[in-house]
C-alpha cells in the first residue's frame, strides 16, 4: 500500500526539530531510523499529517564516555554504531552485545537506539539492557529538558513516559565498576529477530566473590519490559553458585500478572514465562563468569 499524503520536514538543528514537534503536536510523527514508522504508514495504521525527519539534526548520534565515568549515547545512534564503538566494547560490553543481535545487518545500519526505545515494542531488545543498566533518558522539549529513569520510562504497551512536545535525545549509563559483567540472552522469532523472551543481566561482585549488585531486565514476555526485582534480590549478598543462580532465575516472572503475559501465534504466555526463567539463568551465569 501507499502512505496517505503528509508534509515532510528535515530540520538541521535540535531547536528547529523541537519547534516543529511543538507546533504540530499529535498531527506529527518523528522519523528516526524508520523501521517501525514507515511500515505502519505504508499499511495506513499510522497516517500523520506531518513527518519530522531527524536524520540531519546534528549532535544526536554521538557516542562518548565522559571523564566522570558516564556513557552518553545519542538517541539517533544506529544499532551498528553501538555495536562497533570500541569504547563501549571495553567499558560496557553488554551494549554492543545487545546491538549485535538486533534484526539483520540492514536493520542495524538504519535502526536507532532512540527510535527503538520510544516505539517501546514489547519484544524489542534494547529495553531489557537499558533496564538492567539502570540507564537515564534525557527528554527535551521547547520548554526545557528532564531526565527519566529507565524503570519509569516504559509505562504500557507501546507507550512511554514521553509527553507531548518531547523528544528523546540521549541515553546515559554509569560505566560499570570493577568486577562487573553483563550478558544479553534471548530466544528470537526466526522471521523478525524480535525476542520471544530476552534477558539482560548486569552483575557486580564484591571482593569475596559474592553478588554486590544485580540488574536484570526482561523483554518479550509481558506487555511492558520490566526489571526482575525478585530475581535481583535473590542474588544480592549471596555466593553465586549454580543453585543460587537457578533459584534467582526461577523468580524471573515474579510480580508479573498472568494476564499481562504476551501470547500470540509465535508463543503462548506460558511458554514465554518458561523462556524467561531459562534465559535468565543463562544471562546471569554468563554475566557472573565475565565479572569474575
Amino acid at each position: 500500500m501507499i502512505p496517505s499524503k503528509f508534509d515532510y520536514h528535515a530540520p538541521k538543528t535540535l531547536k528547529k526539530a523541537l519547534s516543529l514537534i511543538g507546533e504540530h503536536g499529535d498531527n506529527a510523527k518523528v522519523l528516526a531510523g524508520g523501521h517501525s514508522l514507515i511500515p505502519l504508514m505504508k499499511l495506513r495504521f499510522a497516517a500523520p499529517d506531518v513527518v519530522i525527519d531527524l536524520g540531519q539534526v546534528g549532535g544526536l548520534s554521538a557516542i562518548r564516555v565522559s571523564k566522570g565515568g558516564v556513557i552518553h549515547i545519542g538517541a539517533m545512534s544506529t544499532h551498528y554504531a553501538v555495536e562497533s564503538t570500541r569504547s563501549l566494547k571495553s567499558k560496557c560490553p553488554i551494549l554492543p552485545e545487545t546491538a549485535s543481535v538486533i534484526g539483520d545487518a540492514q536493520v542495524r545500519n538504519r535502526g536507532t537506539i532512540g527510535g527503538s526505545l520510544v516505539h517501546a515494542d514489547p519484544a524489542a531488545d534494547w529495553p531489557a539492557t537499558i533496564l538492567a543498566l539502570d540507564a537515564e533518558l534525557e527528554l527535551n522539549s521547547a520548554n526545557g529538558s528532564r531526565t527519566v529513569a529507565a524503570g519509569d520510562f516504559f509505562v504500557d504497551f507501546l507507550t512511554t513516559d514521553i509527553q507531548p512536545g518531547e523528544l528523546l535525545t540521549e541515553i546515559r549509563i554509569a560505566v560499570p565498576g570493577d568486577r562487573s559483567g553483563g550478558a544479553y540472552e534471548k530466544m528470537h522469532q526466526s522471521a523478525s529477530g524480535f525476542a520471544l523472551a530476552g534477558v539482560a543481566a548486569q552483575i557486580t561482585l564484591d571482593e569475596s566473590g559474592n553478588c554486590a549488585s544485580a540488574g536484570i531486565g526482561i523483554t518479550g514476555v509481558a506487555a511492558v519490559p520490566y526489571r526482575a526485582s525478585a530475581a535481583e534480590g535473590a542474588l544480592v549478598g549471596s555466593p553465586l553458585t549454580e543453585e543460587a543462580i537457578a533459584g534467582a532465575a526461577g523468580k524471573a516472572i515474579d510480580g508479573v500478572d498472568t494476564d499481562d503475559l504476551q501470547s500470540d501465534h509465535h508463543a503462548s504466555g506460558e511458554y514465554r514465562a518458561h523462556l524467561a526463567k531459562v534465559f535468565a539463568a543463562r544471562a546471569i551465569a554468563k554475566a557472573v563468569e565475565r565479572a569474575g
